[in-house]
């Protein structure tokens, strides 16, 4: 049944996938349990075929073998806790284990982020600090089948549907691009995948052969991981050697009137500092920024977030999310010292 559906959906002869050392994954063995079948997924099968050339045959056996999973229906559907402050929140990734294992993935493979520095021209610490806050460097990848957690959300989570339907069809994009096996590869509840927690439509988008080894692996090769971030973050705006985030210093009255709405970075300093901000390192008066405030352990801290802040915030759209970053940035430079 393995064999078949990648024949089917890739053109592969059993020669040829044992020559890509498959054998001992088509002789595991899965339950095809139907659990999707039906209009909604034929319609998506019918939109493949038609739209990419996929078999209908071999799509059907595939989802035959995609498994629902209530565990991921529980965890999407769960009410949000309360939002943690920051002074909650920024503990949990600057934490010693994660520092000095950031620090030994530089080591470890510095020759690769140097690389992507020069050519994306995103520092390495940030690399660094994406992965590590994604998935404690790999650590913590997500244990779901990708096309589980994916068919679960696209045909049984009607809030997200299009857009996990999407999503579904992005990841069977993939994996024939890739040439591997769709009921293989594993990631989040919500099928963000490897260590930098791509969904299958960023990696499409942003994931690159960091290696050149022919094939784009963000599982298992640090180094495509690496390639991919920068990747990222260069094809969303970031500035190479331009500043991030600087704190600032409020007075007067009016000063809760700067904080900007929304995340975009839609004011500058000028303005800023008229309603009472004034940035702690200087900033140049027209550069766009995004300023907001967050309750600190010593209080209310306020922040300038500048256009590299903002592609942070396009990886993970929140701000805690991409203070964190930039504090964990920072502080590998600092734990790593003197190459």
């Amino acid at each position: 049944m393995r064999e078949s559906v990648l024949t089917g959906l890739y053109g592969w002869t059993g020669q040829a996938l044992r020559a890509l050392g498959v054998a001992a994954v088509l002789a595991c063995s899965w339950s095809a349990r139907a659990e999707y079948s039906g209009p909604s997924v034929d319609q998506l099968i019918d939109e493949m075929v038609r739209e990419h050339g996929f078999t209908r045959e071999q799509l059907s056996s595939l989802f035959a073998q995609a498994d629902r999973k209530q565990p991921i229906l529980d965890a999407i559907s769960r009410p949000a806790e309360r939002t943690k402050p920051w002074k909650d929140y920024r503990p949990i990734f600057m934490t010693e284990a994660r520092i000095a294992q950031g620090v030994a993935f530089w080591k470890q493979h510095q020759a690769a982020l140097a690389r992507a520095e020069q050519e994306y021209g995103v520092p390495a610490q940030f690399i660094i600090a994406i992965i590590g806050v994604e998935t404690f460097y790999g650590r913590n990848t997500g244990n779901y089948r990708v096309i589980d957690a994916l068919s679960t959300l696209g045909f049984d989570y009607p809030p997200r549907q299009p857009f996990f339907r999407q999503q579904l069809k992005e990841f069977l994009l993939l994996t024939r691009d890739e040439r591997v096996d769709p009921l293989s590869l594993k990631g989040s509840y919500a099928g963000a995948m490897g260590l930098p927690q791509f969904m299958p439509s960023s990696f499409r988008a942003y994931a690159v052969d960091f290696d050149h080894d022919g094939r784009i692996d963000i599982w298992s090769n640090p180094v495509d991981a690496i390639g991919s971030v920068a990747s990222y973050f260069k094809q969303h705006g970031w500035i190479a050697g331009a500043q991030v985030a600087v704190q600032a210093d409020i007075s007067g009255i009016r000063f809760d009137e700067g904080i900007t709405p929304g995340l975009e970075p839609v004011k500058n300093a000028i303005e800023l500092r008229s309603f009472g901000w004034t940035p702690v390192k200087p900033i140049a008066n027209t550069t766009p920024i995004l300023a907001f405030r967050l309750e600190g352990a010593e209080g209310n801290e306020y922040w300038m977030g500048l256009p590299n802040f903002y592609v942070i915030t396009r990886y993970n759209r929140s701000v805690m999310y991409a203070l964190a970053v930039t504090q964990l940035a920072e502080t590998l430079v600092k734990a790593r010292g003197t190459p």
